[in-house]
C-alpha cells in the first residue's frame, strides 16, 4: 500500500458515528431554542467516532439540539490527491443540502478542521456560479466545534460553572487549516473555559504529517523531520501529566508516532471536565 512500516496505521471504529447517531442519539425535545447542525466528516465518521460522540454529548449537555442530515462525505481526501471532479460532486451535494438549512443561529457544526473548513474555502470555488453565493453564505456559518463554544462563551450560554474546578494544564497543537482559515485562538478559548485549566499554545508550523503525505514510505523521514523542528520537542518536555491536545486528525497521528504520547481533541478534553 506503500505505507511506511514505521507508521501505526488508522485504527477503525466499531460503530459508526452516524449509526451511533441514528440509534442511539435522543435529541432534546422539539422546540429547543438552541438548534445546530453536526457535519459527520468521514474521518470522524470511520475513524474517531468516539470524538464524534463525546462532541454530539457535549454539545447536548450544554444546551442543544444536535442535528446530523444524512450528507456527503466532505470531500477533502478527494482535493488532497486531485481528484477534483468527485470533490465537486461532493461539494455540490452538500451546498444543496444545507444552504437552507444553516445560518448565523443554527451553525454548522464540525470536528475535523480539514473536512468542515472546506466550506470555507474551496467549496465556492467548487460550485456552479448560480450556488457561489449560497456556498460563500454557507461558508460564514460553517464552524470548528471550538470556534462555536468560544463564541458561545463569549454571549454567556455557556459558563465555566458547568465544569470542573480542578487544575490542569494543556499543551495545544494548532492544525493547518486551522491556522490558515480560522484561528488556534478559538481552540485555546474554549479549552480555557474550566477556572482552573491553563493552555499553553505551541509555536508550532505543519505537524509534518500533512494529510497522507506522512504515511507514505517515501516521505516518512521528511515528515519525522519537521516534526523534530517544535512539535516533538515541546512535548517530550513536559511532564505526563500534561494534557496533549491536537484538533486535527492527523496531527494526533503524528504526535503518537513521533512521542508516544496520545493527543486529545478539544472537545474530549471538555466533555471530561464536565461536572
Amino acid at each position: 500500500m506503500g505505507v511506511a512500516p514505521k507508521r501505526s496505521l488508522p485504527e477503525l471504529s466499531n460503530i459508526t458515528l452516524r449509526k451511533w447517531y441514528n440509534k442511539y442519539y435522543r435529541r432534546l425535545p422539539i422546540g429547543a431554542t438552541r438548534k445546530v447542525y453536526f457535519f459527520c466528516d468521514e474521518f470522524t465518521n470511520y475513524n474517531d467516532a468516539h470524538i464524534g460522540i463525546k462532541a454530539i454529548e457535549l454539545l447536548t449537555k450544554l444546551g442543544y439540539d444536535v442535528i446530523m442530515p444524512k450528507h456527503a462525505e466532505s470531500g477533502r481526501a478527494h482535493i488532497s490527491k486531485g481528484l477534483l471532479l468527485e470533490a465537486q460532486k461532493m461539494a455540490k451535494q452538500n451546498v444543496t443540502i444545507f444552504k437552507d438549512l444553516v445560518n448565523e443561529n443554527s451553525p454548522l457544526i464540525g470536528i475535523e478542521p480539514s473536512a468542515i473548513l472546506s466550506f470555507r474555502d474551496e467549496y465556492y470555488k467548487l460550485v456552479d456560479k448560480e450556488n457561489q453565493a449560497a456556498a460563500k453564505e454557507l461558508g460564514k456559518n460553517a464552524l470548528l466545534i471550538e470556534e462555536f463554544i468560544a463564541q458561545e462563551i463569549q454571549k454567556g450560554n455557556i459558563t465555566s460553572e458547568l465544569f470542573t474546578s480542578a487544575s490542569k494544564q494543556i499543551l495545544l497543537h494548532g492544525h493547518c487549516h486551522q491556522k490558515a482559515l480560522s484561528s488556534v485562538d478559538a481552540s485555546a478559548w474554549a479549552l480555557g473555559l474550566p477556572e482552573n485549566y491553563v493552555v499553553e499554545v505551541i509555536p508550532s508550523g505543519c505537524c509534518g504529517m500533512a494529510g497522507s503525505f506522512g504515511y507514505e514510505k517515501e516521505h516518512y523521514d521528511v515528515s519525522m523531520q519537521i516534526g523534530e523542528l517544535i512539535l516533538f520537542p515541546a512535548i517530550k518536555k513536559v511532564n505526563n501529566d500534561v494534557i496533549i491536545a491536537a484538533p486535527g486528525t492527523s496531527c494526533r497521528h503524528q504526535i503518537l508516532d513521533g512521542t508516544g504520547r496520545k493527543a486529545l481533541h478539544p472537545v474530549e478534553v471538555l466533555y471530561d471536565a464536565l461536572v
